[in-house]
């Protein structure tokens, strides 16, 4: 299993690696990577939201609703939680404190979750759907909170404060539903759910953005660590143990609630204890919003659940 996870995990941190590099020697101006960034969250990363959302039968995902309401409530009570942390604790802008939420509070589902399942649960069509699921759930019901965030900083520091926060948020709502980040894949979701069906020539022209999202984000996560001199601090610690251990227990406590037990719940959990993703530094990114804290966080989860997933797949074994 242990051979798994680092072969799942391999890709990732050689992709950072190359971007690392290429931000380091100079090949790629890492103090200026806004081509890179509008490439990944205008182009690449919402064609393969949408491709992998609108391909995933309604019926698929009303079958899942378990799955569903545990990553959703795992999401965002580890959200809250890190938010009131970085905020009223830690006293960080709430900006930098938007990119650490992000990043520990959504697990990469991109990049590992199908390879962990298929190796856990065997290849098929049922793991592809959980996956996707899972993919449609983090981009819809979790990355607007972040964009919601950094919309109203950004909105407040241009002068745009006649009102109160309550105020803004009609128009905070609709700068962050028209985001192809976030309209990409709910219209996937809309188009799922009355069947209106894609056609095949439109899904091959997408595939070739859609393969290139996941790379092209790990390489912009490196050639943006490249601009930075990373440090492990309480931050960096506490995000690390709340991305690969407490969020995974409180996936483990919903289920318990809601009494799901069998594979969707080995899945839900599993999916929880993945290692932190991209969106947050890449989000982040786009606004000007650097988090050295978010970005450290994000390499030693990585490089932690080569442990800690193999603890978490032996604790569900008998569910």
């Amino acid at each position: 299993m242990t051979y798994v996870i680092v072969h799942a995990l391999a890709p990732i941190f050689l992709i950072m690696l190359l971007g690392f590099y290429a931000g380091k020697a100079k090949m790629v101006d890492n103090r200026n990577v806004s081509l890179l960034n509008i490439f990944v969250m205008d182009f690449s990363l919402p064609a393969a939201l949408f491709a992998a959302t609108v391909q995933t039968p309604w019926s698929g995902i009303v079958q899942q609703w378990p799955l569903v309401v545990v990553l959703t409530l795992a999401m965002w009570i580890t959200f809250a939680a890190i938010y009131f942390f970085s905020t009223r604790v830690l006293h960080k802008t709430p900006q930098d404190a938007a990119v650490l939420t992000l990043t520990v509070a959504l697990p990469n589902y991109a990049a590992l979750g199908l390879p962990i399942l298929n190796s856990v649960l065997g290849e098929g069509p049922s793991t592809s759907l959980s996956v996707a699921v899972s993919i449609a759930c983090g981009s819809v019901l979790m990355t607007p909170f972040c964009l919601l965030i950094l919309e109203r900083e950004k909105a407040l520091q241009a002068g745009s404060n006649s009102g109160s926060s309550l105020a803004m948020l009609p128009v905070l709502m609709w700068r962050s539903v028209t985001k192809p980040i976030v309209w990409g894949p709910l219209l996937g979701v809309v188009f799922s759910a009355i069947g209106l069906r894609m056609p095949d020539l439109l899904l091959a022209s997408l595939k070739p953005l859609g393969l290139a999202a996941t790379a092209a984000a790990l390489f912009l996560t490196g050639v943006i660590l490249s601009a930075r001199q990373l440090k492990i601090n309480r931050a960096v610690i506490i995000g690390s143990v709340m991305t690969m251990l407490v969020q995974p227990f409180i996936a483990w406590g919903v289920v318990l609630i809601l009494g799901v037990h069998g594979s969707l719940a080995i899945t839900a959990i599993l999916m929880v204890a993945l290692s932190a993703g991209f969106f947050g530094v890449v989000f982040g990114n786009r606004f000007g919003v650097s988090s050295p804290d978010a970005e450290a966080t994000l390499l030693i989860s990585s490089v932690l659940c080569i442990v800690t997933l193999p603890l978490f797949i032996s604790l569900t074994a008998g569910m």
